[in-house]
């Protein structure tokens, strides 16, 4: 299984980023694929997560109207698009196979994108 991750990079505030995510070696119709960061002020916190047969999608309290997750069955990608972004954003972002919201996060991760939200 490997999840490759792109996008990241250094915003302003109230700016926006874009992160994919590219699965492979795994049944992608079927799983919760999703974001989890790792932050200065939480160890790890679930951002956002969707089931990609359903499309069903969670998100953390903490970015619900500021971010969006999609999937694309057809090219094994997932996006979470983040607008509005706050300081408190700042962090490194994982691409994950969850088994469960929003604790689940499996250890088939991807390598982690840095974002960092600053003026």
């Amino acid at each position: 299984v490997q999840l490759v991750e792109s996008g990241g990079g250094l915003v302003q505030p109230g700016g926006s980023l874009r992160l994919s995510c590219a699965v492979s070696g795994f049944g992608f119709g079927y799983a919760l694929v999703g974001w989890f960061r790792r932050t200065p002020g939480k160890e790890r916190e679930g951002v956002a997560c969707i089931n990609t047969g359903g499309g069903r999608t969670y998100y953390a309290d903490s970015v619900k109207g500021r971010f969006t997750i999609s999937r694309d069955n057809a090219k094994s990608t997932v996006v979470l698009q983040m607008n509005s972004l706050k300081p408190e954003d700042t962090g490194v972002y994982y691409c994950a196979i969850f088994t469960s919201w929003p604790e689940g996060a499996t250890d088939y991760r991807g390598q982690g994108t840095q974002v960092t939200v600053s003026s």
